[in-house]
């Protein structure tokens, strides 16, 4: 039954500082995770947007300064001047020498007639009136053409200026050289998978990708994000497939993750450039971008592992140890219990003795009346010469003193007895412990001579008197005096015992009294709890493990100290250090 009871409890320990802490440790991991999680997406999604912004900035810069070097030149040089070879290579190399983007550079009239040419190739005299980028910049004035093959039936890309003069426009053009804007584009580096590239309104690659993807090929990857079909865009060539994210505004910047042709997932941040015509697409796989984040959660299941074994180790080794410190509590209890019952019967004994000491006394003092009256008569009877001398009357004689010695003796043991037994308030008075002690090592004296026992004494003359309850100081000295015995008898039996009091000054203000005994000892965990209450090394039934308590309260009641030292088998000494009176009368 008791076994059960343990071992519910046990269980229903082990679920407490399990399941609770578990809980709550999951709890803050969950939660830990979950805003480290937000905390290093947005950190992420903010950096792609960094590099964006960054990069879109760095290509609007390149292409407005090569747009500003050419309306540099269309603002200083004539359509007569211009068109002259020497003079256009000069700005050529002009051009060159400031960026080495320029590919080449041609002047045009009014009829889209090439009149003036600069570059590797034959067009010179090329019309260009149907062309639409020269429709565009006769219209607009400044255009930047997508990538096209044109006469050169080589990818590249224009910036053709108008200007009017004397009521003519002519056309400054310049082709970019289109690995040097690839390489500009390209130069985003994000992770092991990171890309830049370009696309115009119909999907076409204005840029090399390096995942795959070639200059004015199809980006397989075009698609319509679900969120923004509602949006505006441009068809492309098949009308079917519609770009990727069409933002409201051209500085906008939109993030996304979405399944590429290939089922990959990236991360995608996009942004519009040169009026909604090109499309900057910075990207990385998804498993790149948030590395840190599947590192993280890595790490974090790590903990958990760790965390739970080192909650359920704990969780086990603490039950364990409750459990036995209430078993073993439970059995001290138990003990308590039979030794403070044992403690009440000896108290019932004590107050039985008492009585019992109260009623002999009574007939030892009419055996004492009639002892002395038939003494009274054998002297009258001796007076009057009605006994003769005989050695029967000699022994009879004896026998009288004899039984007068022993009533005596018996009339001192139960006055003794009622003297200790006594339930009186204490009455402390100044004490002569050089008188005092030799009457208790006298009341022991018998005991000693029974088991064999040494009784020495070694006091002091010059001792100071203390002040206390003789009562009580008796009932201390006693109580030293039968332990010591006991252990003496326990290892020597009945020979070879010795047991040794001294008293004397310490240190002028403080009475020193020893009890040294050869005895069996105390062993080193039992010493330190020598003087808790209930505590004793008495087989059961021979003691209440109350009296070292008892007289630990009685000195420390009278202002004085009790120490122990004790070594197993080897002996024991008590020491009891008391306040010495400031005067020497008593």
């Amino acid at each position: 039954m008791e076994q059960n009871h343990y071992n519910k409890t046990r269980q229903l320990i082990l679920a407490c500082m399990i399941i609770l802490p578990g809980i709550m440790f999951l709890i803050s991991l969950s939660i830990g995770y979950y805003y480290f999680g937000q905390s290093l997406e947005n950190q992420t999604v903010e950096r792609m947007k960094r590099i964006v912004s960054d990069h879109r900035h760095m290509i609007d810069s390149f292409l407005q300064e090569r747009q500003a070097d050419l309306e540099f030149i269309i603002d200083s040089y004539s359509f007569q001047r211009i068109s002259h070879h020497e003079n256009l290579n000069a700005v050529f190399l002009r051009l060159k020498q400031h960026s080495n983007a320029f590919a080449d550079l041609g002047v045009f009239d009014e009829a889209g007639v090439h009149v003036a040419y600069i570059g590797p190739y034959q067009l010179t005299g090329k019309e260009y009136k149907d062309a639409a980028w020269f429709k565009e910049v006769l219209h607009q004035g400044v255009y930047i053409s997508d990538v096209f093959l044109g006469y050169r039936k080589i990818p590249h890309f224009i910036i053709a200026i108008t200007r009017k003069e004397a009521g003519r426009t002519w056309v400054l053009r310049a082709a970019i050289d289109t690995l040097v804007f690839n390489d500009l584009v390209e130069k985003v580096r994000i992770g092991k998978t990171g890309e830049a590239y370009l696309l115009n309104r119909d999907g076409i690659f204005q840029t090399e990708r390096r995942s795959g993807g070639d200059l004015m090929g199809k980006d397989p990857d075009s698609f319509v994000h679900p969120a923004l079909e509602n949006e505006d865009a441009a068809p492309s060539d098949e009308g079917k497939n519609r770009l990727l994210v069409y933002p409201h505004t051209g500085k906008e910047i939109r993030t996304f993750i979405q399944a590429d042709a290939g089922g990959n997932n990236y991360l995608y941040a996009t942004t519009w450039m040169k009026d909604k015509k090109w499309l900057l697409v910075v990207r990385q796989e998804k498993a790149d971008a948030f590395r840190a984040l599947r590192t993280a959660l890595f790490l974090i299941v790590i903990v958990a592992l760790i965390g739970g074994t080192v909650i359920i180790t704990m969780a086990f080794f603490l039950t364990e140890r409750i459990i036995r410190r209430m078993e073993l509590t439970d059995s001290e209890k138990r003990q308590l219990g039979d030794q403070l019952i044992r403690a009440t019967r000896l108290a019932e004994l004590g107050e039985m003795a008492a009585g019992f000491a109260h009623e002999i006394n009574n007939p030892l003092q009419i055996m004492k009346s009639e002892q002395a009256l038939i003494e009274a008569i054998l002297n009258d009877l001796k007076k009057n010469g009605e006994l003769k001398p005989s050695k029967d009357l000699l022994e009879l004689d004896d026998s009288i003193g004899q039984i007068a010695l022993q009533i005596g003796r018996c009339s001192e043991i139960t006055h003794a007895i009622l003297k200790f037994g006594r339930k009186t308030d204490p009455d402390p008075r100044n004490v002569r412990l050089q008188d005092f002690i030799p009457e208790m090592v006298d009341m022991v004296a018998h005991k000693a001579q029974v088991n064999g026992i040494d009784l020495k004494q070694n006091i002091s003359e010059i001792t100071r008197p203390i002040y206390g309850d003789p009562s009580q100081l008796q009932q201390v000295m006693l109580n030293l005096f039968n332990n010591a015995m006991d252990a003496i008898a326990q290892r020597h039996g009945a020979d070879g015992g010795v047991l040794c009091v001294e008293i004397g000054n310490k240190d002028g203000d403080t009475v020193e009294v020893k009890v040294i005994d050869n005895g069996s000892g105390i062993s080193p965990e039992n010493l330190k709890r020598i003087f808790s209450p209930f505590f004793t090394t008495k087989p059961v039934g021979q003691g209440t493990g109350l009296g070292l308590s008892v007289c630990y309260g009685i000195i420390d009641s009278m202002g004085g100290v009790m120490e122990v030292d004790s070594r197993r088998n080897e002996g024991t000494t008590f020491r009891i250090y008391l306040p010495a009176v400031e005067t020497a009368e008593y």
